[in-house]
This record gives C-alpha cells, sequence and structure tokens, in this order.
C-alpha cells in the first residue's frame, strides 16, 4: 500500500501537469503550408549605347510563401471555416481583436516567409491572451515587412460592462520597438553642417576615381560612371544603408502608455457588427535619448489601433460588407480592408 501511494505521489504532479498541457492546447490546431504563383510578367526593355540599341529581358522570380503555426481562437458567429484546411493564405480580421469570442487563453504563433514581386520579406504575428469577465491581459509580438513595423506589446486592463454587447477596458501597456523616429541623415547633416551626401559616403568606404570619372562602392565594384548616376541611383542606396546601419546599433527603446479600449460585438443571420478599437493617449517620459518622447519632444501623441467587421443581408438576394484594421504607432501607419457587395440570383 505504501508503495502505491508513493507512486501515486510521484507521478500526480506529471499528471498535473500533462492535464493543463492538455487543456491550453485542447481545440488548437498546428499547420504549415507553402503557397506559389507566378509574379510579374517578363518584360522587353531597351536602352542606347552611343548608337547601338541593346535589348534586354526583366524578369521578377516567382511569387511563394511559406508559412508554419498554430492557433486556438474561437471563431465569432459571423467568421466561417472557408477551407478544409488551413493552408497559411486566411486572413480573419476577427483575430486582431482585443477580446476574443470566449474567456480563457486563446493564442495564435504564426511565421510567414514570403517573396513578392522580387522582395523577400519575414511576416510574423504571436499572441497569448487572457480575458475574464472582470480582466484582460495579453502579450504580442508583430513584425509586418510590408510595413516595415516590429515591436513586442504587453497591456493589463480593467474590463467595464462585459456582459453587454459594449464593453469597455482600460489599463496600461509597456511596447518595445527600434527608436521610432529617429533619423540618422538629419543628426549626420547636423553633426557635419552639411547636406553634400559624397562625403558620407566616402565616409562609408566609396571611393571616387576621377580621372576616370568612375564611382565605386566598398567591395571594389564600378557602380557608377557618371555623376547623374551617382546622384540619382547610387546615393540614395548609401543613405539607405546608412539610415538602416545607425538604427540597428541603437537598443531597444521602451514605451510605457496608458490605454484605452472598447469592444461592440452583436450578430444576427441578417446583420452583425464587431468593432473595437485601442487608444494610447499619454504616454510615461522615459529618460532615454532616442525614446521616441525625446525624439517629437513630447509625452502626448495618439497612437491607436480600430477594426471594424460588418455584414448586412439586405435581402434575400442582395448583401453587403465591410471589413478592415488600421493601425497608427508612432507615426507609422498599417491596414487592411476589404469591402464589396454580393447578390445571389435565384
Amino acid at each position: 500500500m505504501r508503495l502505491v501511494t508513493t507512486l501515486l505521489l510521484i507521478a500526480l504532479p506529471f499528471m498535473v501537469s500533462a492535464q493543463v498541457f492538455e487543456n491550453f492546447f485542447k481545440y488548437s490546431t498546428l499547420y504549415a503550408a507553402a503557397n506559389g504563383n507566378n509574379s510579374l510578367a517578363t518584360t522587353e526593355a531597351y536602352s542606347i549605347d552611343g548608337n547601338t540599341v541593346q535589348y534586354d529581358l526583366l524578369e521578377t522570380p516567382f511569387d511563394y510563401s511559406f508559412t508554419v503555426g498554430i492557433r486556438k481562437i474561437a471563431r465569432f458567429g459571423y467568421e466561417n471555416r472557408a477551407n478544409a484546411f488551413y493552408d497559411g493564405t486566411e486572413k480573419t480580421y476577427g483575430d486582431d481583436a482585443t477580446i476574443g469570442k470566449r474567456q480563457g487563453f486563446e493564442f495564435l504563433s504564426e511565421i510567414d516567409y514570403r517573396r513578392q514581386q522580387g522582395r523577400a520579406l519575414v511576416n510574423q504575428h504571436h499572441f497569448l491572451r487572457y480575458v475574464s469577465k472582470r480582466w484582460l491581459s495579453k502579450v504580442e509580438y508583430l513584425e509586418d515587412g510590408f510595413a516595415d513595423v516590429k515591436y513586442v506589446e504587453g497591456s493589463q486592463r480593467f474590463r467595464i460592462n462585459s456582459q453587454g454587447k459594449l464593453s469597455f477596458n482600460i489599463g496600461i501597456a509597456q511596447r518595445i520597438s527600434e527608436a521610432y523616429g529617429y533619423d540618422p541623415i538629419g543628426e549626420w547633416v547636423q553633426a557635419n553642417n552639411s547636406v553634400h551626401y559624397t562625403t558620407l559616403a566616402l565616409q562609408e568606404g566609396y571611393t571616387v576615381n576621377f580621372a576616370t570619372l568612375e564611382f565605386i562602392n566598398p567591395a571594389g565594384d564600378v557602380v557608377a560612371n557618371s555623376v547623374d548616376v551617382w546622384r540619382e541611383v547610387v546615393i540614395p542606396e548609401v543613405l539607405s544603408d546608412y539610415a538602416l546601419k545607425q538604427r540597428a546599433a541603437l537598443q531597444a527603446q521602451w514605451c510605457h502608455s496608458a490605454v484605452l479600449g472598447y469592444d461592440y460585438y452583436y450578430n444576427s443571420k441578417e446583420m452583425w457588427l464587431h468593432t473595437w478599437g485601442n487608444f494610447y493617449p499619454y504616454h510615461l517620459n522615459v529618460n532615454n535619448e532616442y525614446s521616441y518622447n525625446n525624439l517629437i519632444g513630447k509625452d502626448t501623441w495618439l497612437d491607436l489601433s480600430v477594426g471594424v467587421v460588418s455584414g448586412w443581408r439586405i435581402t434575400r438576394s442582395l448583401g453587403v460588407f465591410l471589413e478592415g484594421t488600421y493601425n497608427r504607432y508612432w507615426n507609422r501607419s498599417w491596414h487592411n480592408f476589404s469591402a464589396g457587395v454580393n447578390y445571389v440570383i435565384y
């Protein structure tokens, strides 16, 4: 009997841990998918070299995406599962809502590698949120390669009127990001009291052969053989590379903010409306040279994220819909939307 009791005491923590693990991931979906399609069509390009016409073909490599992720998010009443399997191309606006359909833990973790029109980018979205009648907590990481924005955000909020269609929340948020608002080029001009960007290029390792009028990059390649090409093509690349290098050298910046939010959800067979918003009107002054507060010289600016999903079946045949999200953090904005009309002919 003592042996059985001892074995049970040893096994109990593992059994509890296994039960917690099972409940946490229950009804979640793990997925991986690859998608591809042709990009822009091959185009013909002509140029003149002296008296000779040169011909070339401009080809854009095919588009592709590879997505891997895991999700546990209850679908709202207006959402339908379009496909039998997740293929990584789904865009559910309700995923961005502050409050989910059900209480408890929900999560999303998705990484998307893609090439579009010749540009290779990485998009990531990860979040874990916990919702109860009176409390909301969420931690999120977002990287949007197309919008060139990347940050980590955590928030803790008190919910008001959580039983009604319209609810409010108030709390605090913490965000970590690169030094948005920092202008390396403006800093360089101010420090050098000059706008002669060839000086910056020479500082970055470029050289100029005035005898042959050749402009050479740090790797030793000739990148321009005329002042016009140097000014119009190479210098913009030098400025872009310099700005990226200077920003990458800075530490991540903290931003502590007050947050106010709302959430409204109504759903029926004929009409549905789901809208939410988060507003960050005040920010704690962080004593850091490259914090957004110091770069813009104030502690009060309005960051926000809002979303709406709506549909109306006006008649048996006619319906309209509007869906979208809009975000603005640190004066950087990104958005998605879709709107349209459906008419079913019987």
